[in-house]
């Protein structure tokens, strides 16, 4: 009988796990190469794409990092192929829009690279500058016309357009250090967390303007709107998660027993997954905020995705 499937990276234990999430138990480790990071699942839950940052932290100095993607077969659980990005090396932001094509961000070069077919690719079909200066990460439109991407060196935001090349990119200032973002429903707003003013802002996507910001936590890495539409922000200083309306109106704070380092729901938006810095997963009732349990898991869980049982037929 298939169950609730949690799917993690455990970046300096270099593998993708794959765990029962009720039990918390480990059914797959698949060993990649060293320091994989940030992955997304296409629509139809088949594959796992994997970007290669390929260093522990972008303060390594003297080593290129990867330029690699891998290809997970989820239903296998398999490492069934690898996908180039050179010369695009320490591979980190990914997103997939509504065509399931594949958009993976180069730290080092600030250049997205772009894959139209990822299942039989095996190199670029396109490639395009960020704009900004140590591309981290970025949010992508649905239908992958836009992107926004966060710029920790620059402390910019910048929208460029994937699909028009002759577009040059639109830069804004959030804030110091912006690095955690994710848009809302609408597209039509764009929230940003900035490290190290603790805070959150709300962007209008059009204007590019800050329409609305808040205090956070310590160091907020990260942010993620819930299936019921509230904002989870990870301060990964504060060992909390901070959550707020879309309005940035502050609905509370969860304690929790170590830093946390990023945040997955299940898609019934009942449960909330969190990856912490005591080589721990924290299992969160979202209605209550309580934390349900943790179960242990290998070193330094990262970024996570929850297979429905039901998806597993």
């Amino acid at each position: 009988m298939n169950r609730d499937t949690l799917i993690l990276n455990q970046k300096s234990a270099h593998t993708l796990g794959f765990f029962d999430a009720e039990k918390g138990e480990a059914i797959t480790q698949i060993t990649l190469p060293n320091y994989p990071h940030e992955f997304v699942v296409d629509s139809n839950r088949e594959f796992a794409y994997v970007g290669h940052y390929g260093v522990e932290n972008s303060g390594i100095i003297g080593d290129n990092g990867g330029c690699d993607i891998f290809v997970i077969d989820i239903k296998r659980r398999e490492h069934v192929r690898t996908i180039s990005a050179w010369p695009y090396f320490r591979i980190h932001g990914l997103a997939m829009d509504n065509q399931d094509r594949l958009y993976a961000m180069s730290e080092s070069h600030n250049v997205m690279v772009i894959y139209e077919n990822p299942q039989t690719a095996t190199a670029p079909d396109r490639a395009l500058p960020s704009g900004g200066l140590k591309t981290h990460l970025f949010s992508l439109s649905a239908d992958g016309e836009t992107a926004f991407c966060l710029n920790l060196l620059s402390h910019t935001v910048t929208k460029i357009r994937p699909w028009e090349p002759t577009v040059d990119p639109v830069a804004m200032y959030p804030g110091k250090k912006p690095e955690g973002n994710c848009l809302a429903q609408d597209g039509k707003t764009l929230f940003v967390t900035n490290r190290l003013d603790n805070s959150i802002v709300a962007v209008d996507t059009t204007s590019l303007t800050v329409k609305a910001s808040a205090a956070s936590g310590q160091d907020p890495t990260r942010v993620y709107l819930s299936p019921n539409q509230q904002l989870f922000v990870t301060n990964y200083q504060g060992g909390s998660i901070s959550i707020y309306d879309q309005t940035l109106m502050p609905q509370g704070v969860i304690e929790l027993p170590a830093d946390p380092i990023a945040v997955s729901f299940h898609p019934d938006g009942t449960t909330a997954y969190v990856s912490m810095t005591n080589d721990q997963v924290a299992v969160l009732d979202v209605s209550s905020t309580r934390i349900l349990r943790t179960f242990n898991c290998l070193a330094e869980p990262d970024v996570s995705f929850l297979l429905p049982a039901h998806s597993q037929n």
